[in-house]
C-alpha cells in the first residue's frame, strides 16, 4: 500500500512537458527574431556607424586609464551589504511563523553583519582621503 503511494507521488518525463515546450516556443523566439532581423534590416555600413560611441563624447585616448581601487571597492562593499539586506525580507514576511528561534537567528545574522561592518570601518575601506 504505502509503495503505490510513493509511486503516485513521484514525477515523470511528462510531468515536465510544458516546461521543454515554453524552454523550445523561448528559443524558437529568440533564434527567430535574431534571423528575421538578420536578412530584414539594413545593411549599410558606413565609418560613422562603425565608429564607436561612447555616449556622444568623442573617444580620445586610451580606454586603460587606471582608476582608484576604492571606486570599485565601494561598489563591491554596496553589492555585498545589499545583498546581506535582502535576506532581512524573509524573516519580515514570516517572523511570527519562525518564533523565538527565528528571532535569534536573525539577532546571529544582524551580529555577523555588524562585525563585517566595523571591520570594514576600522580598515579604513570607506575613508576616500589617500
Amino acid at each position: 500500500m504505502n509503495f503505490l503511494l510513493l509511486a503516485a507521488e513521484q514525477n515523470t518525463p511528462i510531468d515536465y512537458l510544458p516546461v521543454a515546450v515554453q524552454l523550445f516556443v523561448a528559443i524558437g523566439f529568440v533564434v527567430g527574431t535574431i534571423t528575421i532581423t538578420h536578412f530584414l534590416g539594413p545593411k549599410r555600413k558606413t565609418s560613422d556607424k562603425l565608429a564607436s560611441f561612447e555616449s556622444g563624447v568623442p573617444s580620445i585616448g586610451n580606454a586603460r586609464q587606471p582608476m582608484a581601487i576604492k571606486y570599485f571597492l565601494v561598489a563591491i562593499l554596496f553589492v555585498l551589504f545589499d545583498v546581506e539586506v535582502i535576506f532581512f525580507y524573509p524573516y519580515a514576511v514570516n517572523f511570527k511563523e519562525l518564533g523565538t528561534d527565528g528571532f535569534f537567528a536573525v539577532i546571529m545574522f544582524v551580529c555577523f553583519f555588524l562585525c563585517g561592518f566595523i571591520y570594514i570601518v576600522k580598515k579604513g575601506a570607506l575613508d576616500w582621503e589617500e
